[in-house]
């Protein structure tokens, strides 16, 4: 098959288009045709760092992967040749408890497919997964829209209804909106009954946030989000911020959030060592809240919400699979809203 691999941590040149061995479905296992995979800034940070500095094997990225079963290891039941198909991402150790409770999100195993050694993902031909993490794709979907929607979506609701709780009438706080983790959390807002407002870099974006359903948008390189916030809520404050990019951002929205209000961080793409003020902490109880990727169940809901229509993917961009560098460097530079999306 054809495959990007890296053969070790680097700068866009070491995405190589290549051949590959074909993957070969084990017990429990089934061979998934990919027609879809979408980026993450997850696939960057393991192009650039590797794993602990170094690649064992070569390695294929892609954690979004939307395709058809092609072939069935040993045992496999519930999905059939042909069947197309979303892949769950992440998968845990499926004997502990909080897998055997559904939350394998919390297992201490926890891996996401196209994230660890060992794992290749989905830029490539083909991919093996277990068969557990396959979920029938919604028939209203491409597969392109299908591959853009799991990792964003899954990690968005869980920080906003799962951690967060968001609640009709509430006002969030969006940070960086022209991400998929942005997007997706606009989207579930909304669909909630909560006031948006939301951030982002680019009039551009704010414009085509505003036509998802943001009431209110912020320029952060125009104006001060503080001062904007205050002013668009009188001086309230928010009940929520969903915040994907820490430094910088998260310690200058805590003192916007109003008392026994919360702030859900699910990561800190502009850095993860924050400097913060605790006074808001006791003296308003308000809560700081981590939240990773949802679980399976929390990803089929999903797929039910979008096979209705009430949520709708974002495709920024789709490119064959030997242009993944270009689509990391759009990703890289900030270019996009939405999803990038590689095609074999």
């Amino acid at each position: 098959m054809k495959a990007v691999r890296i053969h070790k941590p680097g700068g866009l040149e070491e995405l190589k288009y290549e051949d590959a061995p074909d993957p070969v479905p084990g017990p429990g296992e089934a061979l998934v045709r990919v027609r879809a995979c979408a980026l993450n800034h997850l696939d960057l940070n393991r192009r650039a760092t590797g794993f602990s500095g170094a690649f064992k094997q070569p390695h294929i990225l892609g954690s979004d992967i939307a395709g058809e079963v092609v072939a069935l290891g040993e045992g496999v039941s519930g999905v059939k040749v042909g069947d197309p198909v979303v892949v769950a991402p992440g998968m845990g150790c499926g004997r502990c408890a909080d897998c055997l409770a559904g939350n394998e999100n919390l297992c201490m195993g926890y891996r996401i497919v196209g994230a660890f050694p060992g794992i290749d993902g989905g830029y490539a031909e083909l991919v093996k997964v277990p068969a557990a993490s396959l979920l029938p794709k919604p028939a209203r979907l491409s597969y392109e829209e299908a591959g853009s929607l799991p990792v964003t979506f899954l990690t968005a609701w869980h920080m906003v209804m799962a951690r967060g709780a968001l609640k009709p009438g509430e006002t969030v706080l969006i940070h960086a909106v022209g991400a998929g983790v942005g997007i997706a959390s606009l989207q579930i807002a909304k669909l909630v009954g909560a006031t948006a407002i939301v951030t982002a870099g680019s009039d551009e974006k704010l414009a085509k946030a505003r036509a998802l359903g943001a009431d209110h948008t912020v320029n952060y390189k125009t104006a001060d989000f503080v001062q904007e916030v205050r002013r668009i809520t009188d001086k309230r404050g928010v009940d929520m911020v969903v915040d994907t990019v820490g430094l910088g951002v998260l310690e200058k929205s805590l003192p916007l959030v109003v008392g026994g209000g919360r702030v859900v961080a699910c990561g800190g793409t502009a850095g993860r060592q924050v400097p913060l003020d605790l006074a808001p902490l006791y003296y308003r109880s308000v809560s700081i809240i981590g939240s990773n990727m949802g679980s399976r169940s929390e990803l089929m809901h999903l797929l039910g919400l979008f096979q209705a229509g009430k949520l709708k993917p974002v495709v920024h961009k789709t490119l064959p699979l030997r242009e993944a560098p270009e689509a990391h460097r759009i990703l890289e530079e900030r270019q996009n809203f939405g999803k990038v999306v590689l095609v074999p």
